[in-house]
């Protein structure tokens, strides 16, 4: 992959709790389209959901969220991915907040915002206040790249039913809890986000090889997410009245009647493995010239997501001070 946009991190500035892997960190040259993309979704999600109050999102200081975990974004896009994953983060924060082992109409109507009217970008005025942010957000993707903003949308819809599935009922075994994770982690929101924010189109011939090629790399993305955002997320089940726990640590220490620090550990552990073996299918797949340019840049950017995810999730406000 060329490097237009980014800069390389001088990786004695940062750490990675052993778990970098020895992948390059890159941060986007222009933080200043993240900021403003984020709190302009702040203050329309303020405006017309609820007051934004004690919430951290995609901001930290000095890693925050997209520069690093896309940071090849188009300039042109930054802002507007930006603007979509804080969105993200205010809808994922909000579902945090329902009981979904029992429907209720609340939260059948608070995920319709993604259901058969996601790929909708008309505003009506009597939809969910969500739902009328969602479109306004299509409806200025489309203006910018209706191909790519119809796959992010349509990866989008299926990431939001899936995960309120997935979230329903708690894993028994770590083996379960990964694959699931995976998809929790984003597989599906991240395939729109880094299509569209790097103006990449993956044939349809190739899109399940992609997706099982990156399989790995997600596991290792959410593994190391769970490692960061573990108290956060107890702290909202208990809220929730939750008797579980939506989070690898959670699901090993069951499983393994062990200890807190003990299973940290072994996700540690599962984390290193999996980016590992991810790691030797890229080296593999990286000059194999029978697949498209764009599938090939696709896993290269995976790759800075993880690493970029890892060290935004050591630093980030958003799993230390909630």
């Amino acid at each position: 992959m060329e490097f237009q946009y980014s800069k390389k991190i001088d990786p004695n500035v940062y750490e990675t709790d052993g778990l970098g892997y020895g992948i390059p960190l890159r941060m986007h040259k222009d933080q200043g389209e993240e900021i403003k993309g984020t709190l302009r979704a702040q203050r329309d999600w303020t405006k017309y959901v609820q007051p934004v109050h004690g919430y951290h999102g995609n901001l930290g200081d000095p890693y925050s969220f997209l520069c690093v975990t896309v940071p090849e974004c188009l300039p042109d896009r930054l802002e507007l991915i930006s603007y979509a994953n804080e969105y993200a983060f205010l809808y994922d924060d909000w579902m945090e907040t329902f009981d979904l082992k029992h429907d209720s109409s609340e939260t059948t109507g608070f995920l319709e915002t993604f259901g058969a009217g996601a790929l909708d970008s008309k505003i009506d005025p009597k939809a969910r206040p969500e739902k009328r942010l969602q479109a306004q957000l299509l409806s200025e993707m489309m203006a910018k790249d209706p191909k790519r903003a119809i796959t992010t949308m349509k990866a989008w819809a299926r990431f939001v039913q899936s995960a309120a599935k997935t979230r329903s009922a708690p894993f028994e075994t770590l083996d379960e809890y990964m694959p699931a994770r995976a998809v929790d982690a984003g597989e599906l929101i991240w395939f729109g986000t880094l299509t569209f924010g790097m103006a990449l189109t993956i044939p349809d011939h190739e899109l399940d090889l992609c997706m099982k090629l990156a399989r790995p790399a997600y596991v290792a993305l959410g593994l190391a997410n769970d490692l960061y955002s573990w108290e956060k997320e107890r702290s909202a089940a208990i809220r929730a009245g939750q008797d579980y726990v939506f989070n690898a640590i959670w699901v090993i220490m069951k499983e393994r009647s062990i200890d807190e620090e003990e299973a940290k550990e072994v996700c540690r552990e599962e984390t290193i493995k999996a980016i590992s073996t991810y790691c030797h299918t890229l080296e593999e797949t990286r000059n194999d010239f029978s697949l498209s340019r764009d599938l090939r840049a696709y896993l290269e950017a995976v790759l800075l997501s993880y690493i970029g995810n890892l060290v935004w999730s050591i630093y980030c406000p958003r799993y230390r001070d909630f």
